[in-house]
């Protein structure tokens, strides 16, 4: 027999659906489309069929939707679920508890930055609501990249372009199908639901066939309640969602349910009712790693650095070999400054397999707080000649941070402008220039990138406090102090800029 990669290759003697099932379970999609097409073209009504290229295509387009995901620009800007546009700290994922692991002090210019290697989806946080104004958030790296993005509208995107790339035309006018009937079928109904749901991207027409499926199953089977929460939470139904998916849990305890719950509440920026939901699922399921990671993620959301590790901890005593954790622990031990365990983890990662361009820059990093001079500039390079232009500004960033370190000024000052010729809007590179223009005595220079480095980015705490201590220094004192004011308003605990506040204020007085 022959080892066939498609149709024309089938196997003699071999039943033809039966062959395309096996490319199905050997995950060869396209194969097994192709297989199924030759056979529809003959025998258009053939259920088994089918039912096969269905779930190819599904398959070929399943996302693992129970991860949290990022936020679009304009989901931020008209959220409807806000309740409040001051939320306490540490009950909100706009406003993060700053007790458990001073978020102000990780990723900023202090030092050089590091990232856990392991981009996930929702793992920036949410915006601060009303932080900022609408210029700053539609703004993106690059020129030409500023476009409102909705999750929705993503989906959509999805579905159009799968459809234009399916060979033939498409396969299944979900529009023109009677969910009733189909209903009435139930092993037929579930891949007709997926396939909408995956496939077409069509919450609303897999939404009415997860309808009248539950009424025939006279509302007892929990696979069709969880996907009317799915379908209710692509449609920004949150509440309806939260809902289907509490009574799909009292029918049957599933994890993926639990971890979808959990989601819904993330996503009404609702933390803790999410890490409660998700402590519940861990009781009943205590060695599932997905539940522990996504508990871990909230805590890291919320700046609770040392319960995060915690979770972390254990998902890798059930789990020697997630990513994702090894990375995320990597990353704490860097900002706890014990940069020689992190780099003990990140060349693990490496051991295992893992290259990336986050990889080999925080490598960099590592070797050179921890004094291996050699290696840091070939881990440098290496991230580099992998970087794109979505993080090669970090890169130079990072690669300046290094050069002040080593007393290279001229290459700090280069390493920085390169960074801001790459992402026009990146404050800390602006912060950092400021700071080398004043030593050159530039003092038009440095205060002009202070402020830039400010209006770009209000939240970081650094060029508030620069630009007030270089106005306190110029005997400008009442904007020194509106500056220091905005700088301890981010970062409550900073030092400096208590002592320039204090200063100030003794100045007033002995006025």
């Amino acid at each position: 027999m022959g080892k066939g990669s498609g149709a024309e290759s089938l196997p003699t003697g071999l039943d033809p659906a039966f062959y395309a099932l096996s490319l199905l379970r050997r995950r060869k999609f396209d194969e097994s489309c192709e297989q199924c097409t030759t056979i529809l073209d003959k025998s258009p009504y053939d259920k088994q069929v089918w039912y096969i290229k269905a779930r190819a295509l599904t398959q070929k387009n399943w996302i693992d939707d129970t991860e949290m995901e990022e936020e679009g620009v304009a989901e931020v800007l008209l959220d409807d679920n806000a309740l409040a546009t001051l939320p306490r700290p540490g009950t909100s994922l706009g406003t993060p508890s700053s007790s458990g692991g001073q978020q102000a002090v990780r990723p900023v210019s202090a030092q050089g930055r590091v990232s856990s290697g392991f981009l996930r989806p929702g793992s920036q946080g949410r915006p601060v609501s009303g932080g900022g104004d609408i210029q700053t958030a539609f703004q993106g790296a690059r020129p030409g990249s500023a476009r409102p993005v909705t999750s929705a509208g993503r989906f959509v995107r999805l579905g159009t372009a799968s459809m234009r790339s399916e060979p033939g035309g498409q396969f299944i006018n979900a529009d023109r199908l009677d969910p009733a009937k189909y209903a009435q079928r139930p092993p037929l109904a579930k891949v007709l639901c997926d396939f909408i749901l995956y496939h077409d991207h069509n919450p609303k027409r897999a939404l009415e066939l997860a309808a009248e499926a539950t009424k025939v199953a006279d509302y007892n089977d929990w696979w069709w309640k969880a996907r009317l929460g799915k379908c209710y939470y692509q449609l920004g139904l949150f509440r309806d969602a939260e809902r289907q998916f509490r009574s799909s849990l009292k029918t049957q305890d599933m994890i993926s349910t639990n971890l979808e719950l959990g989601k819904v509440f993330h996503k009404l920026d609702q933390p803790l009712t999410s890490l409660e939901q998700l402590e519940k699922g861990v009781e009943k399921n205590p060695t599932d790693t997905h539940l522990l990671l996504a508990i871990a993620r909230i805590h890291d959301e919320l700046n609770q650095m040392d319960k995060a590790v915690v979770y972390y901890k254990k998902v890798l005593m059930l789990d020697a070999s997630n990513t994702e954790s090894i990375a995320c622990l990597a990353a704490n031990h860097f900002y706890e400054d014990q940069p020689e365990i992190a780099l003990r983890l990140y060349r693990r990662l490496l051991q295992m397999g893992v290259t990336n361009t986050e990889l080999w820059n925080n490598l960099g990093l590592c070797c050179f707080y921890a004094s291996q001079y050699d290696m840091t500039l070939s881990c440098f390079e290496r991230a580099l000649a992998m970087a794109s232009d979505d993080n090669m500004a970090d890169i130079w960033y990072n690669i300046g941070q290094v050069a002040i370190g080593i007393g290279d000024l001229g290459l700090a000052y280069q390493a920085f402008k390169v960074a801001i010729s790459v992402d026009p809007n990146h404050a800390e590179s602006f912060n950092n220039l400021g700071i080398l223009e004043l030593r050159k005595n530039n003092i038009d220079q440095s205060r002009t990138n202070f402020q830039t480095a400010t209006r770009l980015n209000p939240h970081v705490h650094e060029p508030l406090f620069n630009g007030g201590l270089l106005a306190f220094k110029l005997g400008d004192f009442e904007e020194a102090y509106q500056l220091t004011v905005k700088a301890l308003e981010q970062y409550p605990d900073h030092t400096e800029s208590l002592e320039l506040k204090r200063q100030l204020k003794q100045h007033f007085t002995a006025i």
